[in-house]
């Protein structure tokens, strides 16, 4: 089976509170400082965009939460598991979130991501992101320290 086959039969659906304790595993495998389990909760009860895509077998492969202002879409959180990375499942949940942000009116979508992360930025660069701006001490970092995030932006 190739690739393509293979991210055309994820099994895409809203994200529900039966899936936060499996979602916050794959959130604190892969980010160094994850979102807390609550933050996905709360999330889940603000109503933000949130969806999972699942493997044919059921398998969490990655999700993402999209919060919309106005005619503005921000990714809050994209996530693709480990031992799915490098196969097109991020470019693929790329896809899906414009789609989506698209489908509620959205004219661009807006991220943050850490300077650190260069394989997420240049993923994003590669999808047509492009830097807007900087927030300073927006993550927190080893040692009691903060990083600046880039602030990216895709019009629609």
């Amino acid at each position: 089976m190739t690739v393509l086959t293979e991210l055309t039969r994820l099994n895409f659906a809203p994200m529900a509170a039966s899936d936060v304790d499996e979602v916050h595993a794959l959130e604190c495998s892969v980010f160094p400082y994850p979102w807390s389990r609550a933050n996905f909760t709360e999330s889940l009860a603000s109503g933000y965009d949130a969806w999972t895509a699942r493997d044919e077998s059921g398998a969490l492969a990655g999700y993402y939460l999209l919060m919309y202002a106005v005619d503005e879409a921000h990714l809050l959180d994209v996530a693709v598991a480990a031992g799915r990375q490098r196969q097109g499942l991020g470019r693929h949940l790329l896809d899906r979130i414009g789609a989506r942000a698209r489908e509620q009116g959205m004219a661009s979508v807006l991220l943050e991501v850490r300077p650190s992360n260069e394989r997420a930025l240049a993923v994003y660069r590669r999808y047509g992101y492009r830097e807007i701006g900087r927030r300073k001490g927006y993550y927190p970092a080893h040692g009691g320290q903060r990083e600046d995030a880039i602030v990216m932006r895709i019009d629609l």
